[in-house]
Order: structure tokens, then sequence, then C-alpha cells
């Protein structure tokens, strides 16, 4: 469940940051108020899931799949490049996070 938690987290910062794309710098009521509630229920959800586990492996995990979330992102919604060199770092930090966790 906590990890399930860390996953929600995660695709709720990474999603949030696409909506702040879309609010250009928070200037645009609609975008901004969707990346509030996003930040918000992510915080949320990391919070609840912190409570069991480590802070420090909590925060680099949610943190680390935020990024790859986000990087996914930009290149399905935002159309962004994918060069080798940015798939090797998204597996790294996978990778990463995978020590982290279970090892």
């Amino acid at each position: 469940m906590n990890f399930l938690l860390l996953v929600a987290a995660s695709f709720l910062f990474a999603v949030g940051g696409l909506f702040m794309k879309y609010s250009h710098g928070l200037t645009r009521l609609g975008p901004t108020v969707v990346v509030m509630l996003l930040f918000c229920t992510g915080a949320a959800c990391q919070a609840v899931a912190m409570k069991h586990q480590e802070m420090g492996v909590t925060y680099v995990v949610v943190l680390g799949l935020e990024a790859v979330v986000a990087f996914v992102l930009s290149i399905g919604v935002l159309g962004e490049s994918l060069a080798p060199s940015k798939l090797g770092a998204a597996l790294l930090i996978l990778g990463g996070i995978a020590l982290l966790k279970w090892v």
C-alpha cells in the first residue's frame, strides 16, 4: 500500500509539472488551480506513505519516480526529444530506486 501511495504521489507531482508548463508561469488561472490541487494531493499521498517508512528513502523514491514520469510525459505529450543518453539516465534513476527500495 505504501509503495502505491509513493507511485501516486509521483504521478500527481509529474502531471502537476505538466500543468505548470500549461499555466505559463502561473499566469493562467485554470492550469494554476490544477497545479495546486495536484501538488497538494501528491504531498498528502507522500505524507501518508512516510508515516511508516524512512523519510530519506521515501523522498528519493518519489523524486526519482516523478523525474522519470515527467520525462515520459515530456516526450509523449510535449513532443520533446528522446536521446539514448536521456533514456540511459532514466534507467539509472529507476535502478537507483530499486536498490534503495528492495535491497
